[in-house]
């Protein structure tokens, strides 16, 4: 069953001008109190667009000529609103509500969201809209939210009674007035005349009457249709804001091998502009030579870190470009910033010396772009109780969100909470060695060990600390292991560890192994 939940935001207006507003924080408190009315500008004169809390006690309505507003009450305050704004809110808040669905549709000050199939992952329908109305309670907005299996019951439920609505589309929507239907002013004027108020009323009179009475943009037969689904109605969702990108035409063909190299300094500029507008960094460029033959060459590098220095992203492309093959000619070139991340301005330090990410970073670009991706890689931690998976090898430029995700460098190389900083050896092995130990009880401390035919009499002993199995990706058989940290009489010290325990029922006596040396 398609499913569609419709926010509505009924306090846009003030909320967000309650936000904008430059005034003291102790004011700002008490803004809902104040009786504020937003006004824009109508045919005879401003016309009330949102007020507060306070000024509709008042008796301040929108859609009121201000004039008779103050006739009523003259305490009000009115402020020119800003429509556009709100509107470009709305649309920021479309890209913002992803998070929910693949499918969003700004709806006026509201959206409406394809869910079909994917409520589950927020726990249900039910948490989902809990979640929408948490997250939009965080960034101060109110928001009112429905769900059902249409989308012209859903704006109609959530602007009048927001609940979930499954398949009794028809009963819910029954107690509504028409108006919920979005018909124009005149068309409900006429059902109120005709005893039509409700959605239940007009459900009642056979549609071919309706359809004769109401035509064309009047059509109250379609609205209902598509209220109770016998019409579809799809979603358009909101475009996505194209990434920066740069275009240079050119007059003639150009067929000189720096043809790609020359159009890339003209390129880069008005590309870097954008990037500083947009407050982005860009992490995946792409220069794209169009041949006069219908053909399109492509350099494409990536950085290790958000950027928008000119020097460095042509340093970076300008051998890519030199190595475009002009063929027949280029008669255009653009530059693309394909991945970018937000990039504000910042400082580097006050007083003491640049931390050197940044050049860092400047490095392993260059290195990247000369030696291939494969050859420059970086330590990528992994979530994992074992030392020998808990740590492995990305590229140092990633050529994906995911991968940089799964490298964050907050992720411990041991997951295991007994594992501190340490206990962990300076190196570690790439597989565990074999050791044959000598110990006082089965499940007592080590005394002696021998590794690579050599004997190691045990001066000093710490542990255990034991790992459990990872019972989610290993098989039922796996033995847990409990590690030591040991010192032998030439002060050398090793992490060594026991497999299984006598009597575990998973195999037959404990097996040994080397695992770390210390330094």
């Amino acid at each position: 069953m398609k499913r569609v939940a419709s926010i509505w935001l009924p306090g846009l207006a003030i909320e967000r001008w309650a936000k904008a507003s430059d005034l003291p924080p102790e004011a700002s408190v008490e803004k809902n109190s104040w009786p504020v009315v937003l006004t824009v500008e109508g045919t005879h004169g401003p016309i009330i667009h949102a007020v507060t809390k306070a000024a509709a006690e008042r008796g301040a309505r929108p859609g009121v000529r201000l004039t008779d507003a103050r006739a009523l009450d003259p305490a009000l305050v009115p402020l020119p609103a800003n429509p556009e704004g709100d509107a470009a809110m709305v649309e920021q808040l479309a890209r913002w509500a992803g998070r929910w669905s693949p499918l969003v549709e700004v709806d006026g000050e509201g959206l409406r969201l394809d869910i079909s199939g994917v409520a589950h992952l927020f726990g249900g329908e039910r948490e989902m809209a809990r979640d929408i109305r948490k997250r939009f309670a965080g960034i101060g907005l109110t928001a009112r939210i429905a769900i059902a299996p249409t989308a012209a019951a859903a704006w109609a439920l959530a602007h009048h009674a927001p609940c979930i609505c499954g398949e009794d589309v028809e009963a819910k929507l029954a107690p509504l007035h028409v108006s919920s239907l979005q018909l124009d002013p005149d068309t409900v004027r006429t059902l109120e005349r005709l005893g039509l108020k409700t959605i239940g009323a007009l459900t009642s009179v056979p549609r071919l009457a309706l359809a004769r009475r109401f035509r064309g943009a009047e059509n109250v037969v379609d609205a209902l249709a598509r209220a109770l689904g016998c019409k579809p109605e799809p979603l358009t969702a909101a475009p996505a804001e194209p990434p920066p990108r740069t275009l240079l035409k050119l007059e003639e063909p150009a067929t000189h091998p720096a043809a790609a190299s020359q159009a890339l300094e003209r390129l880069i500029p008005p590309l870097v502009r954008e990037l500083e507008r947009r407050r982005l960094g860009a992490r995946r460029l792409s220069l794209m030579g169009y041949r006069v033959d219908g053909s399109v060459g492509v350099a494409s590098v990536a950085t290790a870190i958000p950027s928008r220095e000119p020097k460095h992203l042509q340093r970076l492309l300008i051998d890519k470009a030199a190595a475009l093959d002009p063929e027949f000619g280029f008669d255009a070139f653009a530059l693309t910033a394909d991945w970018t991340e937000d990039l504000g301005a910042a400082q580097d330090s006050l007083v003491e010396e640049p931390s050197g990410e940044a050049e860092l970073a400047r490095l392993v670009d260059r290195l990247t772009v000369k030696l291939g991706a494969r050859a420059v890689r970086k330590p990528q931690p992994e979530e994992s109780h074992l030392p020998e998976r808990a740590s492995g090898w990305v590229a140092a430029v990633s050529s994906s969100r995911g991968a940089q995700r799964r490298g964050d460098p907050s992720l411990d190389c041991f997951a295991s909470l007994a594992m501190t900083e340490r206990t962990k050896p300076q190196r570690l092995l790439d597989r565990p060695e074999a050791i044959d130990v000598i110990y006082a009880t089965p499940e007592g401390m080590p005394r002696r060990f021998m590794w690579r035919r050599a004997v190691h009499d045990i001066a000093r002993v710490e542990g255990p600390e034991r790992i459990a199995p990872e019972w989610w990706r290993q098989p039922s058989t796996t033995r847990l292991r409990d590690y030591y940290r040991v010192e032998d009489g030439q002060g050398r010290r090793y992490w060594i560890y026991r497999e299984g325990l006598i009597g575990d029922g998973r195999g037959g006596a404990p097996n040994w192994f080397i695992h770390g040396l210390f330094g």
